[in-house]
């Protein structure tokens, strides 16, 4: 644990009232999902979003008034990758505890990728997080993604050509998948702050008078987000706002759970599990597309199981549900694998989902990959 620095107290003392850039029972309802969460770790950089969390978390714990209120523990990561970065994870540290919270310093230790370094640091920081949730005994780990993010996500999602389960983009809460949590169980990525924009939460940092720390990587135009963040007056101009991105985002996650839903009861009535052969009846067919794909994935993933941890991709499915509704249609049979899951289809168009063979894994074995 890092120890409190005296030299913090007077830039700590003013964020102690009452924010002008938002009133306490907004800060409140931001929080307000979170109360019954059994320990929460904020993951605080130092830059200004994350500086913005630490203070309105803080200053949630004041006003919530509750004894049963969570544990709250602040994790700042030190990717090794500036100079600076270790001097920077400090200071947020002592921050923190000069605020009452008690903080960590994460350490991401090793070999540096030479290409793909910011996905790699994505990856060993949720990891590092959930190995200090573990340790603190916490449910949550707490981010301060916003609504310029969620705008910038969407537009990145449109790019690559996502469903629309992808530009739903980020949810306020979502489990963490096993590669990142481990085996210590699960853990829920929480985001209160996807409602406020970065001004708002710039104006916040700014009022309590404390210096957020500035990481370049942040206008490095070799990075997607960076460029789309530079490009922010053009793309408003052409009304591609951050509010109409972050509309489109909660409009496309309502229909998503809308349709999950439908899927998951179509599946319960057409789907049998019989020891380690599932079978979905023929009646499926009569589903519309995206029914379809949706109780395909359910079958599949429910045959996979833990056989990997990446996600199953959806220009993959849709090649799958193609081959298989063109097979149904001629009267034909048909074998393919998908996810480390085999897929047969009989001419009565019912489908036999099995798990993919240990040994024939990344082996061809004369049936297509879908």
């Amino acid at each position: 644990m890092a120890e409190a620095d005296p030299s913090f107290a007077d830039s700590v003392f003013s964020a102690r009232g009452p924010f002008a850039a938002i009133a306490d029972a907004d800060v409140a309802a931001l929080f307000a999902p979170l109360l019954a969460a059994r320990g929460l770790v904020l993951a605080v950089s130092g830059g200004p979003d994350s500086l913005a969390l630490l203070l309105l978390a803080a200053r949630w714990r004041e006003v919530a008034g509750r004894a049963s209120f969570p544990a709250m523990t602040v994790a700042t990561v030190d990717h090794a990758l500036r100079a600076s970065a270790a001097d920077e994870a400090h200071m947020v540290a002592h921050l923190a505890c000069a605020m009452g919270l008690p903080a960590r310093v994460l350490v991401w230790r090793g070999e540096k990728p030479a290409r793909g370094i910011q996905e790699a640091a994505r990856a060993a920081r949720y990891g590092l997080l959930a190995q200090a949730a573990r340790e603190a005994g916490a449910s949550h780990i707490v981010t301060a993604h916003h609504a310029d993010d969620q705008a910038e996500t969407v537009l990145m999602r449109l790019a690559a050509g996502s469903g629309i389960g992808g530009l739903a983009a980020m949810r306020p809460c979502r489990a963490l998948d096993e590669a990142t949590v481990g085996e210590g169980g699960p853990l829920v990525l929480a985001r209160p702050l996807l409602g406020l924009t970065r001004a708002r939460l710039d104006a916040i940092v700014r009022e309590a008078g404390i210096q957020a720390v500035d990481d370049p990587a942040n206008r490095d135009p070799r990075f997607t987000r960076a460029r789309l963040r530079a490009l922010a007056p053009e793309r408003e101009a052409l009304g591609l706002t951050t509010a109409r991105l972050a509309l489109l985002a909660a409009r496309c996650a309502r229909a998503d759970a809308a349709l999950a839903a439908v899927a998951v009861q179509r599946y319960a009535a057409l789907a049998r599990h019989e020891g380690d052969r599932l079978t979905i009846g023929a009646d499926l067919w009569r589903e519309p597309d995206e029914i379809v794909l949706r109780c395909v994935a359910l079958g599949v993933e429910a045959v996979a199981g833990g056989g990997t941890n990446a996600p199953l991709r959806l220009e993959r499915l849709e090649r799958l549900v193609e081959a298989l509704r063109d097979a149904t249609k001629e009267g034909n049979m048909l074998r393919r694998t998908l996810h480390h899951a085999v897929v047969r289809i009989a001419r009565s168009g019912e489908l036999d989902i099995r798990r993919e063979p240990e040994r024939r894994r990344g082996v061809e074995t004369g049936s297509r990959k879908a």
